[in-house]
């Protein structure tokens, strides 16, 4: 086994280290960064969660709407934003 680069979209995002008759994942760009230190069994395991990963940060987390409680995630967090009420007397 030797180190390969992982390309996503033509650029070089990571690369695969030979460890212990595995491949661990060494990210290079930021975009990949949740991977770094991943163990894959074969390169195209290594694509996939690239692949994954990058479709993800593409359509965003995944949200839930309460007409009730407006915006919140999947755990459960108010993602509404923050208002200041200004009072006059």
């Amino acid at each position: 086994m030797s180190k390969q680069t992982i390309e996503f979209a033509g650029e070089a995002v990571g690369a695969l280290m030979p460890d212990n008759g595995q491949l661990r994942f060494v990210a290079v760009k930021y975009s990949v960064w949740p991977l770094d230190g991943r163990v894959f069994e074969t390169p195209e395991d290594a694509r996939r969660a690239v692949a994954m990963l990058q479709a993800l940060r593409q359509t965003g987390p995944a949200v839930r709407r309460d007409s009730r409680a407006g915006p919140t995630s999947f755990a459960g967090r108010s993602e509404a934003k923050n208002s200041s009420v200004v009072s006059s007397s």
